[in-house]
């Protein structure tokens, strides 16, 4: 029996193009692994990789022999664009890996889907098409993304199969890393290249509105998953992608991929259904926030039910600074109490308050190192008293949620009590979606009357032990990740584009 060989690379960022450009120490600051180190931190018991890719690896020992071969992984937190000599550094590694390699049977690309490059609207697609011309025609290109990748045609081309997310907040991976290595093992048994089918209805939404437990989004992905078992074993993968409005790129949009087997036509025909009962129900790709006073005044009510605050104009996870200070302001004004607030992304104020010690009061001075980029504006500085409550190293291990089982690395860490507010402040810029931010430092989510979390969504899965959805408030705050669509200077969405524009038309719809 033949071993297939199969190549493992990719690169991994959701840009926004408002935020601070990507730069290679933000990649070697989370994940720039190649060759055995890679494979052997895939097979660790708690591996600091995206999940996704450690149940590739794993799916695949645990199916039979195989070739791997380890290029390079490497990944960075949200942020903008890359940098063009970090994306062209990371691209030209990998082509040279896979030539050192020689031919190979397949290959996986892990990548996120939203990356932006100071040079290219769509690096992503430029990478596989890359990857695809190395390589040649024959082997099978299989490719995980997150579900608010951007897709465009270069990327369905290149690969053979995509297999998005189907969970936002994200907790699939793991299935979905599998998923691609049964998938992979199936084609290169069977001989058969799948037939992948695209369509992009003009529909733009904002992240706050592609929740999977929720319609519009959710019962999409729902109907998806339904059709495929329809139709049987003629259909491999399903994959509904949302789209990451802030990177602002002409591939921008909801995008339905779908796989067939071998059926072009069949792969056509349920690609643009699904995409016509998106856009059948575009009107429900809408939202409404809570404004900050109304967060100030629901945190004072006294006989509420415990309540959650996602900051979400702030959210590190959709590359927001993690800093912006507006609601924080509005509590302390208020004199909210019983607060748990989470968490700061301070390097600065963490250090000081490990300089001062457990117990010290000193007066904190949020984002004193704050500079004049336009994508720092909303960090105002804040000076509060403070008594430090508890240090941390930032070396903790996820317990619920998209990063259960992960290994994160928070750098130094402090619990502040500013009376009656109680702020985590952290020395590595992520979103706050696992409770181990707070149960670290010794808070107790479950005793806190209302918690703040700079998280967009995510946070739903890590704190739903504790909030139900009626308890999730997501405040319109100002910041990089605000969803009001009509405050940002788009200039490469595709036009018309709904909501942007309400009139838009979409002629696949109309000759369906």
């Amino acid at each position: 029996m033949h071993t297939p060989k199969v190549a493992l690379l990719g690169m991994i960022l959701e840009s926004n193009r408002f935020a601070r450009p990507a730069r290679e120490e933000d990649f070697r600051s989370l994940t720039w692994m190649a060759g055995e180190e890679l494979l052997e931190e895939a097979r660790s018991e708690t591996p600091a990789l995206a999940a996704e890719f450690a149940a590739f690896v794993r799916a695949m020992d645990a199916t039979g022999p195989w070739q791997p071969v380890p290029c390079t992984l490497a990944a960075s937190h949200p942020a903008g664009p890359v940098e063009r000599e970090v994306f062209e550094k990371i691209s030209d590694s990998v082509i040279a890996q896979l030539t050192e390699a020689g031919p190979v049977d397949a290959v996986y690309i892990c990548n996120h889907g939203a990356m932006v490059a100071e040079h290219l609207h769509d690096p992503d697609g430029e990478l596989m098409e890359r990857v695809r011309s190395r390589v040649g025609q024959e082997p099978i290109i299989v490719s995980t993304l997150d579900l608010h990748a951007n897709i465009s045609p270069k990327m369905a081309d290149a690969c053979d199969l995509i297999v998005g997310y189907r969970t936002n907040p994200h907790v699939d991976m793991i299935e979905r890393g599998e998923e691609a290595a049964f998938s992979l093992r199936r084609c290169l048994a069977s001989g058969r290249r799948p037939k992948t089918a695209l369509q992009k209805p003009p529909i733009v939404p904002t992240s706050v509105t592609l929740l999977s437990a929720e319609a519009p989004y959710g019962e999409l992905i729902n109907f998806g998953q339904q059709r495929q078992a329809e139709l049987g074993s003629a259909i491999i993968n399903v994959s509904v992608f949302g789209n990451f409005v802030f990177s602002d790129t002409p591939d921008n949009g909801l995008s339905v991929v779908v796989t067939a087997r071998e059926d072009q036509k069949l792969a056509d025909d349920l690609a643009l259904e699904i995409a016509q009962r998106a856009w059948n129900q575009r009107e429900s790709f809408s939202r409404v926030l809570t404004s900050v006073q109304q967060a100030a005044a629901i945190a004072l009510s006294p006989g509420k039910l415990p309540v959650i605050f996602s900051d979400a104009g702030d959210n590190p996870g959709g590359g927001g600074s993690g800093r912006t200070t507006e609601l924080l302001e509005a509590l302390k004004e208020s004199g909210a109490d019983r607060v748990l607030y989470g968490s700061f992304f301070d390097p600065d104020l963490a250090h000081e308050a490990h300089a001062v010690g457990v117990g010290a009061s000193f007066t904190a001075r949020f984002n004193r190192s704050a500079g004049a980029e336009v994508w720092e504006k909303w960090d105002r500085p804040f000076d509060a008293s403070a008594k430090v409550l508890a240090l941390h190293d930032g070396n903790v291990v996820g317990e619920r949620g998209m990063t259960k089982g992960r290994r994160l690395h928070l750098g130094p860490c402090a619990a502040l009590d500013l009376g009656g507010i109680r702020v985590v402040v952290i020395s590595d810029r992520t979103q706050t979606a696992d409770p181990v931010f707070f149960h670290m430092l010794g808070l107790d989510v479950g005793s806190a009357k209302c918690v703040v979390v700079k998280s967009r969504g995510h946070f739903r899965a890590g704190f739903a032990k504790w909030f139900a959805p009626d308890q999730v408030f997501e405040i319109d705050t100002a910041g990089l990740t605000s969803p009001v669509l009509e405050r940002w200077p788009f200039e490469f969405l595709p036009r018309p584009s709904f909501p942007l524009d309400p009139d838009t038309n979409w002629e696949s719809a109309d000759q369906s």
